[in-house]
């Protein structure tokens, strides 16, 4: 049996390659641990031109994904919510505005994004802040969240 086997790494192993890359490794490595493990696959021509189709098929599917991130980015981008809160002295909230007030604003005004993709510093007064969403691993939108007194605490 030879001593060095070609296998395609199906995902990152430290030292060795990205998922993707066709390595050559020592035929014991690769039976024992990278193969029964399911970080590789035998580099037969079968496999190869699998695996070539799978990466295909996954890096279109990104580019549709951060194209239609960089559109939602746009018109976010133009958006400016506007949340009411009561508030005491010198403009000063109680309580705070927190990322599931955002992401409800956000819902009613048309957007369906995930308060966990949200970036924000604490609110706790009034004024204009601006709030990141990050939509794809490269795309981000940063939009305006205007916080006003309540009518019933302005009085």
């Amino acid at each position: 049996m030879s001593k060095t086997v070609h296998v395609i790494l199906q995902r990152d192993v430290a030292k060795l390659g990205k998922g993707g890359d066709v390595v050559k490794v020592a035929s014991g490595y690769a039976r024992n641990f990278l193969l029964p493990g399911g970080f590789a696959l035998a580099a037969s021509e079968g496999n190869v031109s699998r695996f070539e189709h799978q990466k295909k098929v996954a890096s279109e599917k990104a580019a549709k994904l951060r194209a239609d991130a960089a559109s939602l980015a746009t018109k976010l981008s133009a958006v400016v919510l506007t949340v009411s809160r009561t508030v005491g002295g010198e403009g000063k909230l109680y309580g705070s505005v927190t990322h599931k007030d955002i992401e409800a604003a956000l819902k009613g005004a048309g957007f369906d994004i995930d308060r966990k993709k949200l970036t924000v510093d604490t609110i706790r007064a009034t004024g204009t802040y601006e709030v990141t969403a990050k939509l794809a691993p490269e795309v981000s939108a940063t939009f305006k969240v205007n916080v006003v007194a309540d009518a019933k605490s302005s009085s």
